[in-house]
């Protein structure tokens, strides 16, 4: 069984997801338990504080490092944990894999402006990001890891052939997926698809498999790339 322990001051942000599809299978097989860690029970003044302003300056707000230190020690945590952040590299099917395959997985969530710098450096074990934009807080990052990783778990999903074959279970994209009707609209499915020749198939998911990689490939090496009247360009 996989242990998910999630830090957060919005627990409730969780309850609908987690007991919807297939986190809650995997829950009800038996492969996952969930924990919910209110960050606000490990403050220690009447208005449960768990931010303060910046030391030397600027605007927002930052994360306190004592309620995470306290609530991880209090959960004696093995395994991975993980500080959802947006300076964190970038979350992966192997990283899913990787936290699938443990005992024990605990994500820090935070708000505010930032998160006290001795989190990441001290307590977390890992700093990940699911993009490079900016959430208002770590709970939807969060989700995202849960459901990558929960989904590849014993009995989380009635078919694990159907996620055997899922994009980046071997590092590419999948081909094209299409169903009934076999015309919608003016639009075909590939006759190829309706062939019944097995053979013929497997190649055109093979070849659409590896053409929209190739794409994919090219387009994140042009991606972010300033036009010539951009006001980023030197």
């Amino acid at each position: 069984m996989l242990r998910v322990n999630i830090v957060t001051i919005f627990p409730e942000f969780f309850a609908a997801p987690l007991g919807l599809s297939i986190p809650a299978r995997a829950a009800a097989a038996g492969a996952a338990a969930y924990r919910l860690i209110d960050l606000r029970d490990f403050t220690h003044d009447r208005h449960r504080t768990v931010d303060d302003y910046p030391f030397g300056g600027g605007p927002g707000m930052v994360m306190k490092p004592e309620p995470f230190f306290e609530a991880v020690e209090s959960l004696d945590a093995t395994g991975p944990v993980i500080l959802v952040s947006a300076r964190g590299r970038p979350f992966t099917h192997a990283d899913a894999v990787r936290y699938a395959a443990g005992d024990a997985l605990t994500i820090l969530c935070g708000h505010y402006k930032d998160v006290d710098q001795r989190v990441a450096d001290h307590l977390a074990t890992e700093e990940i990001s699911i993009g490079d934009y900016v959430l208002s807080g770590g709970e939807p990052a969060a989700l995202v890891i849960v459901d990558a990783t929960v989904r590849l778990l014993e009995g989380a999903m009635s078919d694990m052939d159907s996620a055997r074959t899922d994009s980046h279970w071997t590092g590419g994209l999948s081909a094209p997926s299409y169903t009934r009707p076999a015309v919608y609209r003016g639009f075909a499915v590939p006759d190829v698809l309706m062939s019944g020749d097995h053979k013929r198939i497997d190649a055109w998911r093979r070849d659409a498999s590896e053409r929209l990689t190739r794409e994919r490939l090219a387009g994140s090496e042009t991606a972010g790339t300033p036009h010539a009247d951009d006001p980023r360009q030197p």
